[in-house]
């Protein structure tokens, strides 16, 4: 076969007849820390929230009637679902869409509202892509390729076509999200025939680099495992023809981690109001992560923003995430003497610096272990925390990385504690402002030791804390007065079961 005209393709696309020219939107807020021009490419904007549209129906377009009439079928981790499923309802077609059972259900149910067969199967895209082919075979059925075909790749390429339409001025770099390699294959090839001076760099998660490896090998590799956290692009093996085209354009391939991914969409709400899934934010991050290693300025930068299609309930994580991501927070384990006094000499440590968590349990007569989440402006601010608190006397352990400590330690901290006599345990409201928790240390009675502590800044008016004192029954007046003047909302929760449960 000969090789595809890629320009004439893309200029001759169908996609209009669904899809829409979306927006070239400046990151104001993004622009000022990283001190360059930051645009991104609204695909997110699309009617089915993602660029995917745009080669579905280019393919559907181009099928004959009795190939319609057959039907189509594809495997999608859901965004190019979506598009095929508009696609062959605006055309008239059935479609059978096979998805990975570890799909969102927002895009599952988006697929069947535009009125397409859902077949869940495997735990990844080439798990549903088997099962696709298995489905061709029995029906007849066309395969729609989600990238690896002419048509699809040419589709995506209108991304490009329109970026150099809407921006004719001198653009640094265009940065990418790769999955199968689609967007990045047909995207590249435009901009390269015609803007050859435009870096185009392709930007994929470290624990789903089929792309990179694939090029690095020489070859296309599969993953035998891929990440699914950017579910979009959680692709084992990257196509043929995508494959040959990157290798081509790409002038590098970047790698970024989920903690970045999370912080690419904070920086997209904050700029926009918008909310990206992981995958649609993947672009931007690596626009970040090349500007900050390449210590470029005062450049135009473009990360295409892919889609939206992100699970509600995936929010608190990225919410977890995005501050650790944007190097805002620093996560430590702290020993301090296990006496009074000693949690507000660590306090008075911490001077005005922002506290984000705070978990501990008395557990040791000698030691208390303390896990600590503090606001910082930069790494090197935690190893200066560090090195600060280590030559007080405290022994500090920087945890900013530790993905067992920010997954799961953070909420195991705690337990019975036996050896714990006349403890009393109150929940607080916090005013969320630097200084309340120190306000309340120093109100504290002098001779009352902390055995439990738990905090974490959820971002409302107030932090709802859980605090365990040991209080000896004579001090019951003074206590009193303590929680009088602190002038805190607090519920006392020694007849709380949970308490009595887990913590008593």
């Amino acid at each position: 076969m000969s090789t595809p005209d890629y320009l004439e393709r893309i200029l001759t696309a169908r996609v209009y007849d669904v899809a829409v020219e979306t927006h070239l939107d400046a990151m104001p807020n993004l622009a000022e820390r990283i001190g360059n021009r930051v645009l991104i490419k609204r695909e997110d904007m699309q009617p089915v929230f993602t660029y995917k549209l745009r080669g579905a129906y280019n393919k559907l377009a181009s099928l004959s009637q009795a190939a319609r009439d057959k039907g189509v079928i594809t495997a999608s981790a859901g965004n190019h679902a979506q598009g095929v499923a508009m696609s062959a309802q605006k055309l008239g077609c059935h479609a059978t869409i096979v998805m990975p059972v570890t799909t969102p259900s927002i895009k599952i149910n988006g697929v069947k509202r535009r009125g397409a067969e859902v077949v869940l199967h495997g735990d990844s895209f080439s798990d549903a892509y088997a099962h696709a082919m298995q489905l061709v075979e029995q029906t007849g059925g066309t395969y729609v390729s989600p990238f690896d075909d002419p048509e699809v790749i040419a589709g995506q390429g209108t991304v490009g076509m329109e970026i150099l339409r809407q921006h004719p001025d001198a653009i640094h770099a265009i940065f990418v999200p790769i999955g199968g390699g689609g967007l990045a294959a047909g995207l590249a090839a435009y901009v390269k025939r015609l803007r050859p001076e435009i870096r185009v760099i392709g930007v994929e998660p470290i624990d789903s680099a089929a792309m990179k490896r694939s090029i690095e090998a020489g070859e296309r590799v599969v993953l035998e495992h891929v990440g699914l956290f950017a579910d979009g692009v959680a692709v084992k093996q990257v196509g043929e023809e995508t494959f040959r085209l990157c290798r081509q354009y790409l002038d590098e391939i970047i790698l970024v981690d989920t903690d970045a991914m999370c912080a690419a969409i904070k920086d997209v709400f904050e700029d926009t109001r918008s909310i990206l899934e992981p995958s649609g934010a993947l672009a931007l991050a690596g626009l970040k992560a090349w500007a900050a290693r390449e210590g470029c300025r005062d450049q135009t930068l473009i990360a295409i923003a892919s889609g939206a299609n992100m699970n509600f309930d995936r929010l608190r994580h990225v919410s977890e995430r995005a501050e650790i991501g944007e190097a805002r927070e620093a996560i430590l384990a702290v020993t301090i003497p296990e006496q009074p006094g000693s949690f507000r000499a660590f306090c008075e440590q911490l001077g005005n610096r922002a506290i984000t968590e705070f978990n501990y349990r008395a557990a040791d007569p000698q030691e208390a272990h303390i896990f600590v989440g503090v606001k910082i402006s930069t790494r090197q601010e935690a190893s200066a925390l560090v090195a600060q608190l280590n030559a007080a006397g405290l022994k500090a352990l920087d945890l900013t990385d530790n993905e067992m400590a920010k997954l799961h330690i953070r909420h195991l901290v705690g337990g019975r504690a036996p050896q714990v006599e006349h403890e009393l345990v109150y929940r607080f409201e916090f005013p969320e402002k630097p200084g309340a928790l120190l306000n309340f240390l120093n109100h504290m009675g002098r001779g009352w030791n902390i055995s439990l502590f738990h905090y974490r800044n959820h971002g409302a008016d107030f932090g709802r804390v859980l605090v365990g004192m040991q209080v000896p029954p004579q001090d019951e007046s003074k206590l009193q007065t303590f929680l009088a003047e602190l002038g805190y909302d607090y519920t006392d929760e020694r007849d709380n079961p949970a308490y009595k449960l887990f913590l008593g």
